[in-house]
């Protein structure tokens, strides 16, 4: 137990620093950001603690609204992105949504396997990632490895998952009122650290 505490005590430790440093460099900086907030990007990502998501882009305070989740899934039926989008879009104005999935991602991996019994909520979110690797099932099988397997079908979720956004009523109305708007398929190599975008789908207005 003590072991475990000292980890959230050393978090703790370096949030005070942080904060201490962000200070020094900037007097004013808490202070501007607590008044609102105006990021032009939403991120949709996927939760593996290796890809996150203000980090790889070296984005401040600000800068992004966040939201992810396992596999960077985008389903009418997720409340929680939904929530997110419609506030994002209809609230704060984005002018961009970016879907960044990884390559070696583990929740498309556990999708192209059995369900494990000791996991039921995770089998419920990945029932649509599932249903997508059976549609591409032949293609993917045809990879002479794993990993190339895995990675192919995290490629096919990012399309799968802007062309989502793209038939979401959120985006259509934001469109219909030529509101700027464009949506991105981002993948993140985690063994280089390097993003690479996959497809842009919508118009600049204005």
């Amino acid at each position: 137990m003590r072991g475990r505490l000292e980890i959230t005590k050393r978090m703790l430790r370096e949030n005070q620093a942080w904060a201490q440093e962000r200070v020094a460099r900037d007097p004013d900086f808490f202070l501007r950001n607590a008044g609102s907030q105006s990021p032009d990007v939403l991120w949709i990502g996927c939760a593996d603690s290796r890809v996150p998501a203000e980090y790889t882009i070296n984005a401040q305070p600000g800068e992004l609204f966040v939201h992810r989740n396992i596999a960077n899934l985008v389903t009418e039926s997720d409340l929680n992105v939904m929530s997110v989008l419609q506030y994002a879009v209809v609230e704060l104005k984005v002018k961009h949504i970016v879907v960044c999935g990884h390559h070696g991602c583990g929740g498309v991996r556990a999708s192209m396997a059995a369900e494990r019994k000791d996991l039921p909520y995770v089998n419920r979110k990945l029932e649509p990632l599932r249903a997508l690797y059976r549609l591409h099932a032949h293609e993917i099988n045809l990879l002479e490895d794993d990993i190339k397997r895995v990675n192919r079908l995290v490629e096919l979720n990012v399309f799968e998952q802007v062309r989502n956004l793209t038939r979401n009523d959120v985006v259509q109305q934001a469109w219909q009122a030529t509101q700027t708007l464009l949506l991105h398929g981002w993948i993140y190599d985690i063994c280089n650290g390097k993003l690479s975008e996959l497809v842009t789908v919508g118009a600049k207005r204005g």
